[in-house]
């Protein structure tokens, strides 16, 4: 899975940057100052770092200085002239954006950093666990060289379950990530979703698993 910093001192951004990354399927860490930022940054490694310029501790200036490997930079910050994004710029990083800022427009600029740096896989590439397999550029599914026809919500469901096998999910996590915080239903339309998934893919959804008493992954048997 990939690895995604986000350091800022003010908790919402931390907290929306984080939603809005997690449900694209990145593992995200989350610092408060740039002390802690450091900390996650030589510990967990990230694949790419999103740094507030003005922070507690270690300004995004003094980390970006400070980090000794060569990592994906995304400068987040108030200070947006242009004196302060050449310097940005000049210390290595790979994007500016000015607060406040659109959390969609941060993640498709993340998807297409981590595309240049091989890190990410284009949309249009096929994912395949025979005899399922999904063409996510055009939401496609196909079992058994049979296209399947699943609804957005549903194609989106089984992309986040295949995009991490193996991970289990409760049935609070999936909500959140399909569905949003401010959903206002209840769980059981993870389950209603999962059943008439299973329905139409067929023998593809024996790897959609029940983790008893707490949610789902998607797992291929192993021969």
């Amino acid at each position: 899975m990939i690895k995604i910093l986000i350091a800022d001192d003010e908790k919402d951004i931390r907290d929306i940057v984080t939603w809005y990354l997690s449900r694209e399927g990145f593992e995200v860490f989350a610092a408060a100052d740039g002390h802690a930022a450091m900390d996650i940054e030589t510990s967990h490694l990230p694949d790419l770092l999103i740094l507030d310029v003005m922070m507690p501790g270690l300004s995004g200036w003094e980390i970006a200085k400070t980090v000794q490997r060569n990592v994906p930079i995304i400068f987040l910050t108030a200070l947006s002239e242009e004196n302060d994004k050449i310097n940005g710029f000049k210390l290595g990083a790979d994007d500016y954006i000015s607060k406040p800022f659109s959390p969609r427009e941060l993640v498709a600029r993340v998807h297409a950093i981590l595309r240049r740096n091989g890190k990410l896989a284009l949309s249009g590439d096929v994912l395949q666990f025979p005899p399922l397999l999904l063409e996510p550029g055009t939401q496609k599914v196909i079992v058994n060289e049979k296209v399947i026809e699943l609804s957005t919500k549903e194609f989106d469901f089984l992309y986040f379950l295949v995009r991490h096998p193996h991970t289990i999910f409760t049935r609070e996590n999936l909500m959140v990530n399909l569905w949003g915080y401010d959903f206002e239903g209840d769980e059981r339309v993870v389950d209603s979703t999962i059943k008439r998934i299973r329905k139409k893919i067929g023998v593809a959804g024996d790897f959609i698993k029940t983790v008893r008493g707490t949610g789902y992954k998607f797992e291929v048997d192993k021969p």
